[in-house]
C-alpha cells in the first residue's frame, strides 16, 4: 500500500477590490477638503499672528519651554479623559459645530486676560480639540473607547499646523499598527507635541493683548477646531477607505489627487 502525502493547497491571497469610480470621487473629496483646511479665517490668523510671532521668539527660553511642557501635559491628558467626555452630558454635544461653538467660548475667555490666562485655557482648548477629532473618528466607524483610535486622534494633531510648509495630514500614520503600549503612547506625544506647540504659538500671538486677545482667542479657536475637524475627516476618512481597499492603491490615489493642478468640486 502505497503512503500518499496529501499537500494542502495554498490559501488564494485575499486581493483588495480595486478603486471603482465612487471610490475615487470619495478620495477627491478628501484631497479637496484637505486643500481648503487653511480657509481664508486661518490664513487672516496667520497674518495677525505673524505680527507679534518675532515677539514670541523674544520670549523668555522658560516661557517657551512652558508652553512645550504644557502641550505635552495637554495631548497626554486629553487622551486620558477624552473618550470619557463623550458620555452623559458629553454626549449633548457631539456635533462638529458644538464643539467649534464651546472652543470659542473657551477662546474668548482665555484670551480676556492676555498671555497668562490663555497659557491657563490651553489645555482646555486642546481637550476640546482632541474630543472633536475624537467624534470625527466616530463617524467612520473608530470605536472611541479604544487606544488605537485615541492614538489614531493623537497622529492628527501631528499633521501639518496651519500656514505651515507641511499642511496636512501625515499619511505615513494611516494604514500603519500603531503600537498601543504606555511607552508607545509617550513617544508618539513626544513626536507630536513639538508640531502642536508651533501652532499653538500662533495662537497665543494673537491673545498677547488683554481684552482684545478675547477676540482673538475666540477667533483662533473656532479656526483651530475647525482645521483639525477637517484634517480629521480626511485621516479617518482615508483609514475607512484603506480598510476597504488597502493602503496602496487608496494613498497613491489621494497623493496623486493631491498634486494634481486642480482639484474636481465635490
Amino acid at each position: 500500500m502505497t503512503d500518499k502525502t496529501v499537500i494542502p493547497s495554498a490559501s488564494p491571497l485575499l486581493v483588495p477590490p480595486a478603486l471603482d469610480d465612487s471610490t475615487r470621487t470619495r478620495i477627491a473629496a478628501l484631497a479637496l477638503r484637505q486643500r481648503k483646511a487653511n480657509g481664508v479665517l486661518m490664513k487672516a490668523i496667520n497674518f495677525v499672528g505673524g505680527q507679534v510671532e518675532d515677539g514670541l521668539k523674544m520670549l523668555p527660553k522658560p516661557l517657551r519651554d512652558q508652553l512645550n511642557e504644557v502641550t505635552r501635559n495637554a495631548l497626554r491628558r486629553s487622551y486620558d479623559i477624552a473618550a470619557q467626555s463623550r458620555s452623559g452630558v458629553g454626549q449633548r454635544f457631539g456635533s462638529d459645530q458644538s464643539h467649534r461653538i464651546i472652543g470659542t467660548l473657551s477662546g474668548a475667555i482665555g484670551g480676556f486676560g492676555g498671555l497668562p490666562t490663555a497659557l491657563a485655557e490651553l489645555p482646555i482648548a486642546t481637550t476640546l480639540i482632541f474630543r472633536a477629532v475624537l467624534h470625527v473618528a466616530t463617524e467612520y466607524g473608530e470605536d472611541p473607547a479604544s487606544d488605537e483610535t485615541r492614538m489614531e486622534c493623537l497622529a492628527v494633531f501631528g499633521s501639518g499646523g496651519p500656514g505651515s510648509a507641511d499642511d496636512g495630514v501625515d499619511t505615513a500614520f494611516i494604514g500603519a499598527r500603531l503600537s498601543l503600549s504606555g511607552a508607545a503612547v509617550n513617544t508618539l506625544i513626544s513626536r507630536v507635541a513639538p508640531k502642536f506647540a508651533a501652532v499653538l504659538s500662533q495662537k497665543l500671538a494673537a491673545q498677547t493683548v488683554p481684552v482684545l486677545g478675547a477676540v482673538a482667542g475666540a477667533g483662533t479657536n473656532y479656526a483651530f477646531v475647525d482645521y483639525y475637524v477637517a484634517l480629521a475627516h480626511v485621516h479617518f476618512g482615508l483609514r475607512q477607505l484603506v480598510r476597504e481597499h488597502g493602503d496602496v492603491a487608496v494613498l497613491d490615489e489621494f497623493h496623486r489627487q493631491l498634486a494634481a493642478p486642480r482639484l474636481p468640486q465635490t
